[in-house]
């Protein structure tokens, strides 16, 4: 027997085709997602879905195609037909399943910004569109933008003997970033808007981590040296690349702390000449070859500036809410579709981390993927994630002054070897 596991993200989907009961992975894949014609972020979507119901209607039809194609293009990698595909689990922040199944989504756009349930849902295929009679299942939602793939991350943790009972932090660093602080049976959990630029959406030449993307960028001299996803010719970059290139460039004075672009007469060396007006604002030239340019410019770094802003301001205020210090937390686990890696020291580089929780980070990739291969292999019609799912205790960031003065405080970029 086999089983589909999908993480529903906000920009990226990413799918597994596993075998049951072992769980071994046959194939995987991923795509960009087709609703963001309608908005990046889940904001958007949700102003464009309850303004019409029509365009609801569509954005549903379009995820439900595309995860068929997905699954589609997995059975013929592992040669797999698709009525043996017996199991379905689906994790997605609240905003992504409701979209899913046609829903309402006016009480998730509207404060106080509640999902129209937070346990679980048992549906079948034919409830979805898909032929076949495979049993589809879709993760809690524990309250505000805190969803399934926040729930499936955790419990692929716990199911990994990573979730201890000493405080440990998780991040999940995509469009709509959730974080949770995890403090014996309780779990702290809030969701930061922190838009797609992690995942190189909404970047000038940003694009998700497949082939062509580049991967790593460093500044050796005055020689920037690349690394592509499947050694092919650069395409685009994706948001773990974009977020060590704004590091080096701090790195070597080529961006200021409040995140200014330097001009070119401003540079000694021959870096200078990858600065350049660009449509009126400075951009830094990544790549160029004959057929295309690929830059980072002045509004690429005021992206990464907002969304590193929300998350260490909803980490903050977890930390302010739970009462448990930065000092206290023994694990940092981060996962996200940013790349193939995202060092800790970049995130520290960038003002997203505390110096203090350096030593115990960790990144794990697939986190909501893995999360929900597992779930699919324990056997207990998914128990145990319904069990996760009540311990979460969601802390809402709208409107709350302490985000609101701690976002303001974590725009800048740090003085280097300053917290």
């Amino acid at each position: 027997m086999y089983a589909l596991a999908l993480d529903l993200g906000t920009t990226t989907l990413a799918a597994s085709l596993i075998e049951l009961p072992g769980g071994r992975r046959l194939a995987m894949t991923g795509s960009m997602n087709p609703q963001r014609r309608f908005g990046a972020d889940v904001v958007s979507r949700l102003d464009a879905a309850v303004h019409s119901d029509d365009v609801l209607r569509v954005m549903s039809q379009l995820i439900r195609s595309e995860i068929r194609r997905l699954a589609a293009e997995l059975c013929v990698t592992s040669s797999i037909p698709w009525p043996d595909i017996r199991q379905i689990a689906i994790a997605g922040n609240p905003a992504m399943q409701h979209i899913l199944l046609e829903l309402p989504v006016k009480t998730l756009a509207f404060p106080p910004y509640r999902p129209l349930f937070t346990t679980g849902r048992h549906l079948t295929a034919a409830e979805l569109g898909w032929d076949g009679d495979a049993d589809v299942y879709l993760f809690p939602m524990p309250g505000g933008f805190v969803g399934g793939d926040t729930v499936a991350f955790l419990y692929g943790q716990l199911a990994s003997c990573h979730l201890s009972r000493t405080p440990a932090l998780y991040l999940d660093m995509g469009t709509n970033g959730e974080i949770a602080l995890v403090s014996g049976d309780t779990i702290w959990a809030t969701s930061a808007a922190a838009g797609p630029a992690f995942e190189g959406g909404n970047l000038s030449c940003g694009m998700a981590a497949l082939p062509g993307a580049i991967s790593s960028v460093c500044i050796d001299g005055e020689k920037v040296r690349l690394t592509t996803i499947g050694a092919s010719v650069p395409i685009g970059i994706c948001g773990s690349a974009a977020i060590e290139t704004v590091v080096e460039l701090l790195r070597h004075d080529l961006c200021e702390p409040t995140g200014r672009l330097r001009d070119s007469v401003e540079i000694p060396s021959n870096l200078a000449g990858r600065l350049f007006a660009f449509k009126g604002e400075t951009a830094f030239t990544i790549y160029r070859d004959a057929s295309r340019q690929l830059l980072l410019t002045q509004s690429d770094i005021r992206q990464i500036q907002l969304a590193k802003g929300a998350i260490r301001a909803g980490i903050d205020v977890l930390i302010d809410r739970s009462g448990i210090p930065f000092q206290a937390l023994e694990d940092v686990v981060l996962t996200g579709s940013f790349g193939a890696v995202l060092k800790p020291e970049w995130l520290k580089s960038v003002g997203i981390f505390h110096t203090g929780m350096l030593q115990d980070i960790h990144f794990t990739p697939e986190g909501a993927l893995t999360g929900a291969e597992l779930a699919l292999t324990a056997g207990d019609r998914f128990e145990g994630v319904e069990q996760m799912g009540r311990r979460f205790k969601v802390v809402p960031l709208s409107g709350t002054p302490l985000f609101e003065q701690k976002f303001m405080q974590h725009i800048n970029f740090p003085i280097p070897d300053k917290e």
